[in-house]
């Protein structure tokens, strides 16, 4: 939660988080969250995967997939 609300620059972030309630949750935010999170957690997450990510739920479903 901590790096989409640094990322975004948001006050608050909760699990409603998408792509649809965030304004700055675009094409851009969405490459730069990825490096954010490949970096935070030594992951590397595929281009399918990415166009997965929509919203708060999808980033942790992708990164538990990833680090279990």
């Amino acid at each position: 939660m901590e790096i989409l609300k640094d990322l975004f620059e948001l006050e608050t972030v909760d699990e409603n988080c998408s792509q649809e309630t965030c304004e700055k949750w675009d094409s851009l935010g969405q490459l730069n969250l990825v490096v954010e999170l490949e970096s935070e957690f030594g992951v590397s997450i595929e281009p399918e995967e990415i166009g997965e990510m929509r919203s708060f739920h999808d980033v942790i479903r992708i990164l538990k997939e990833k680090l279990s």
